[in-house]
């Protein structure tokens, strides 16, 4: 048998490394399409709207990822939560809440649909038209949506906890033991003419006056214990101070306003309602930013006030867990887009008014919890020892 010429072996050589260069490069190019297609895959399985059927004349997909899926600025600025909150709080309602999917619409378009007309107050004719939906299926969404929700309170109410011994909080290190402050705040509603007059405020309006507690991290705490116990509330002075009730003197100078231009406490009193404002301003501040999220509660709604009082329940619950599961609260020290709303200014107003009656001495205030010369002693106490260690300091 003939040997091949050196020229001849050499050819089949590069030959056959042109191939394995080739089929290397085939390979690659499958792989890279391979992975490129698992990460297509992947991500539109995490963007795309979880709807679990199919609608010939409606593309339910499109409608839900406009407003959630799109991007997470889309779905604050619709739903006032991000699109991994969102989907969360959907697992939550279903496993938790007992919220289902009807026959024609997913848990996921349910609870879109809920938080977009709370969060904006948007009528029932309007959600029709944005949806595509009944006005039926509307009502009965919200009805289902806000049981689900007010069904996770054990989940989402915070729990009390006492200010420890060693806080460094500024704010509250002084309230050794305080669980929070609590306040009210009027959500403005539509009654029948007949029960107009007991929801009727000083101002004339027509509201519910919703009673609020957080913490200081200024989430809201509404299933308590009992009032019994070592633990108290910081209150204004609406209130008075009495077992679990640790309001300000009367007569003193107490709001934030009073303390700028470089004017300093003087006695222990007013160094007293100075800490005491500044740590209880966080109730305010928490009515504040649960308004400029929610603007069903900025404003008359039309719904029946029982349902109403159930929205608003609703609200506190879904604001808890915002603040829990976002790592930077968009509503917080900013006011709502569109309505110029600073949620801090109603509730100055009401504080304003609230000192002026007890001046007068013509003020409504809470009787039935009574004053003890022991809750008296252990406030001017607290006060004497906040202006001790401040005139050691300055």
């Amino acid at each position: 048998m003939a040997r091949l010429s050196l020229t001849t072996h050499k050819r089949k050589q590069r030959r056959r490394r042109l191939i394995l260069i080739w089929w290397q490069q085939l390979i690659t190019t499958i792989s890279l399409l391979i992975l490129s297609l698992y990460i297509w895959i992947y991500k539109y399985i995490i963007d795309k709207p979880r709807i679990g059927y199919f609608s010939s004349k409606i593309d339910r997909y499109s409608i839900l990822h406009r407003y959630v899926f799109e991007s997470d600025n889309m779905a604050i600025s619709q739903v006032r939560m991000n699109r991994a909150c969102f989907i969360k709080l959907c697992d939550m309602l279903k496993e938790f809440g007992g919220l289902q999917p009807s026959r024609n619409m997913d848990v996921d378009e349910q609870v879109a649909i809920f938080l977009h007309i709370i969060a904006h107050n948007v009528k029932n004719r309007v959600i029709r038209c944005r949806f595509h939906r009944s006005g039926e299926t509307i009502s009965r969404c919200v009805s289902r949506v806000c049981s689900a929700v007010i069904r996770l309170h054990s989940r989402l109410f915070k729990k009390p906890e006492p200010v420890s011994e060693n806080s460094s909080d500024q704010k509250w290190k002084w309230f050794k033991n305080c669980l929070g402050a609590l306040d009210g705040t009027y959500i403005r509603c539509l009654v029948p003419i007949e029960e107009k007059p007991k929801y009727r405020t000083r101002k004339g309006e027509i509201a519910t006056n919703v009673l609020g507690v957080c913490s200081p991290d200024m989430q809201f705490i509404f299933v308590l214990p009992g009032w019994e116990g070592p633990g108290y509330y910081l209150v204004d002075a609406g209130y008075t101070n009495g077992e679990g009730f640790l309001a300000p003197y009367r007569g003193q100078r107490y709001h934030l306003n009073d303390w700028r231009d470089g004017y300093k406490p003087t006695t222990p009193k007013e160094l007293f309602n100075m800490r005491h404002s500044s740590a209880r301003n966080v109730i305010e501040r928490c009515f504040g930013v649960l308004k400029a999220r929610w603007g069903i509660l900025r404003d008359h709604s039309y719904y029946p006030i029982d349902q109403k009082n159930r929205i608003i329940m609703a609200c506190c619950l879904l604001h808890n867990f915002i603040r829990k599961e976002m790592p930077k609260d968009p509503f917080e020290d900013v006011e709502d887009e569109g309505t110029g709303y600073n949620g801090d200014e109603d509730e100055d107003e009401d504080e304003d008014e609230d000192e002026d009656e007890d001046e007068d001495g013509n003020g409504d205030y809470i009787t039935c919890i009574d004053t003890s010369n022991e809750w008296t002693s252990f406030r001017n106490n607290l006060a004497e020892s906040m202006f001790d260690s401040w005139n050691a300091t300055n």
